[in-house]
C-alpha cells in the first residue's frame, strides 16, 4: 500500500498549482490522481489546434435540460488531464476585478481581499512585460502578449474606440474598464498550461509522484478525518494512504461529485444514492455559477478572418508549418484575441459585462462547421444572480454528474445580457468593422425586447466559468472555511474554483491557479 504526505486530487489548475508548490518542500511527499492523461502532445502545446474538441483532452459535459434557454440542452466542456481546463482554454489571463476580491472578504473570507491576493497573483506570474505593481516576472505561470493578432481583432478594439469606449492595454492593471487585446498563458509561442507551469519543473523531484489514468472512487475518512483515497487504475483497485492529509481540487463539477461519493454533501441526497452520510452539508453542489454567454455571428467578405473556404485551408496549412517550425504567426492564436469589459448598469461596482472577439465564425462552440468567413463576438453576464447545482446522477465515479447551472432564471441575468447583446452589435456595426460588410447570421429587431429575448434563450450558453458548488466561507453552512479546509472532517482540503463564494468579473483560470497556490501554503500551515 503506497502512503504519502499530501494526496492531490486533480492535476488541473488549482491542483497542478497545489501540488507544485507543496512539493517544493522536500520534506513533504506529494502524490498527484488525475483521472486523465498528460496532455503533453502538439495538439495541447500549439495554441491553434484547438484541443477544446478532443474528447480525450475534454469531458464534454451537457447540462440538464435549461428552462432559462427554452428547455435546450447546454454544453459544458471541461479539461481532462493534467493542466485540467488550462491545457484546452482560449489561454486568457484574467484575474477579475479588484471588488470582486474585496466583496469575497466582505462576506466573511478573511484573507482573501484584494490586498490579499494581489501579491499571491504576482508570485505566480512571469508577465513578458516585467514586474511592476500589479505584476510579476518570476513565477512558473508565463503570460504573454499577442504577438502575431488577426487584423480584423484590432479592427474590433478600433470600432470600440470609435464609440467613444475606453481602451486598455492590460486588464490586470489600475483597472478593467475598457477595450483592447487580451494576454495569454504561453511562452514562446506554446500554450503553457497550468502542469507546465507548476508540474514540469518539478518532475525531477524525488518527493512528487504523479498518477494519471487514475480514477477517484472516494476519500477515506476514518474517525473525523481524511486519511487517503481509493481509486481505479489500469482495471484495478488502489487504496493510497495520505498521513497529512487529502487535497480535492477537481474543478466545479469533480470536487462536489467526489466529496458526495465520500459521504460530504446533501444528506438526502446522498441517501437516495445509499451513501453513508459523513457530514451533511447542503452547500456541495449547490450555489453553482456561470457566466451566462451569448455569441453574435457575422459573415464577411474577403478573407481577413479565418473561415472554411479552399484560401482558407490554404491559409492554415502555412501557419502549421510555421509555427513547427518557428513556433510564431497565426497558430499562436488564442482565438478569442480581443475583448472588453463594460457596465451595462453604470451603477454596477465593476464591469458587469465582458466580450471575447473571435476572428472567425463560431457556432454551437465550435461544433458545427460554417463554411465561409467572418466574425464573432461573445458577451457574457459577469456576476449571474442565477444560481444552479451539481448533483450525483450514480455512484460511478466515471460517470458524469447532473449539472444545472439555472442559466437565465433572473430578471437581472436577462436584462443585462439583453442589453450587452445590443452593445455587441453597435460596435460590430462601428468602422473598421463595418468595412468588412458583416452580415448578421441571425437578424431580428434589436429594438424588439420579446424578439430579442426570445432569440437569446434559444442561442445562449456558458463560457466555460463555473465556480461556487463548494464554497467557502466564514459560517458553519460553508463547504470549507477561507482556510481552504472542509469543516466537520479533518486534513481535507479543497483547491479549485468551486470554493469561490461569488462569481469573478472575469475569465476563472487565473484565479483558479491562485487558489491552488494558496491552499498548498494553508497545507503547509496546518502540518506544521
Amino acid at each position: 500500500m503506497d502512503e504519502f504526505d499530501i494526496i492531490v486530487v486533480g492535476g488541473g489548475s488549482g491542483g497542478s498549482a497545489a501540488a507544485g508548490r507543496l512539493s517544493e518542500d522536500p520534506d513533504l511527499s506529494v502524490c498527484v490522481v488525475e483521472a486523465g492523461g498528460r496532455n503533453d502532445d502538439v495538439f495541447i502545446r500549439t495554441p491553434g489546434f484547438m484541443p477544446f474538441i478532443r474528447e480525450r483532452s475534454n469531458y464534454r459535459f451537457d447540462t440538464v435540460p435549461q428552462r432559462g434557454l427554452n428547455g435546450r440542452t447546454g454544453y459544458q466542456p471541461r479539461g481532462r488531464g493534467l493542466g485540467g481546463s488550462s491545457a484546452i482554454n482560449a489561454m486568457l489571463y484574467i484575474r477579475g476585478s479588484a471588488w470582486d476580491y474585496d466583496n469575497w472578504r466582505d462576506l466573511g473570507c478573511t484573507g482573501w481581499g484584494w490586498d490579499d491576493v494581489l501579491p499571491v497573483f504576482k508570485a505566480c506570474e512571469a508577465n513578458e512585460r516585467g514586474a511592476d505593481a500589479w505584476h510579476g516576472a518570476d513565477g512558473p505561470l508565463s503570460v504573454s502578449d499577442q504577438h502575431w493578432p488577426n487584423p480584423g481583432s484590432r479592427a474590433f478594439v478600433e470600432a470600440a474606440a470609435n464609440l467613444q469606449l475606453p481602451l486598455n492595454d492590460d486588464f490586470n492593471g489600475p483597472g478593467q474598464e475598457g477595450f483592447g487585446l487580451y494576454q495569454t498563458t504561453q511562452k514562446g509561442g506554446e500554450r503553457w498550461s497550468a502542469a507546465r507551469a507548476f508540474l514540469d519543473s518539478a518532475k525531477g523531484r524525488a518527493n512528487l509522484d504523479i498518477r494519471t489514468g487514475a480514477v477517484v472512487e472516494r476519500v477515506l475518512i476514518a474517525d473525523g478525518r481524511a486519511s487517503g483515497v481509493v481509486i481505479v487504475r489500469g482495471g484495478r483497485r488502489e487504496t493510497i494512504r495520505a498521513k497529512g492529509g487529502v487535497v480535492v481540487a477537481g474543478g466545479a463539477f469533480g470536487t462536489p461529485q467526489t466529496l458526495m461519493l465520500s459521504g460530504i454533501g446533501p444528506g438526502a441526497h446522498l441517501a437516495e444514492h445509499d451513501i453513508p452520510v459523513v457530514r451533511d452539508c447542503a452547500a456541495v453542489g449547490s450555489d453553482l455559477q456561470d457566466h451566462v454567454d451569448y455569441v453574435a455571428g457575422f459573415e464577411t467578405e474577403g478573407r481577413t478572418f479565418m473561415g472554411q473556404s479552399l484560401g482558407g485551408l490554404w491559409t492554415m496549412v502555412k501557419a502549421v508549418i510555421e509555427h513547427r517550425l518557428k513556433r510564431t504567426g497565426a497558430m499562436t492564436t488564442p482565438y478569442a484575441e480581443a475583448g472588453g469589459f463594460w457596465r451595462v448598469d453604470r451603477d454596477a461596482p465593476a464591469p458587469d459585462i465582458q466580450f471575447h472577439f473571435v476572428p472567425a465564425v463560431l457556432e454551437d462552440h465550435g461544433r458545427t462547421k460554417v463554411k465561409g468567413h467572418g466574425f464573432s463576438c461573445h458577451v457574457c453576464v459577469l456576476r449571474p444572480e442565477s444560481r444552479g447545482t451539481v448533483r450525483l446522477g450514480s455512484t460511478d465515479p466515471a460517470a458524469p454528474p447532473l449539472i444545472d447551472p439555472a442559466f437565465l432564471t433572473t430578471d437581472y441575468d436577462m436584462r443585462i445580457l439583453r442589453e450587452g447583446v445590443r452593445l455587441t452589435h453597435r460596435i460590430c456595426a462601428a468602422p473598421p468593422l463595418d468595412g468588412h460588410k458583416p452580415k448578421d447570421r441571425h437578424p431580428i429587431d434589436l429594438r424588439d425586447d420579446a424578439a430579442l429575448d426570445a432569440m437569446i434563450r434559444d442561442r445562449a450558453d456558458t463560457v466555460y466559468h463555473p465556480v461556487g458548488s463548494a464554497r467557502m466561507g466564514a459560517d458553519e453552512d460553508a463547504v470549507c472555511d477561507p482556510a481552504l479546509k472542509v469543516r466537520g472532517v479533518e486534513g481535507l482540503w479543497i483547491a479549485d474554483a468551486s470554493i469561490m463564494p461569488r462569481l469573478v468579473s472575469g475569465n476563472t483560470n487565473a484565479p483558479s491557479i491562485m487558489i491552488g497556490w494558496r491552499a498548498a501554503e494553508f497545507v503547509k500551515e496546518a502540518l506544521q
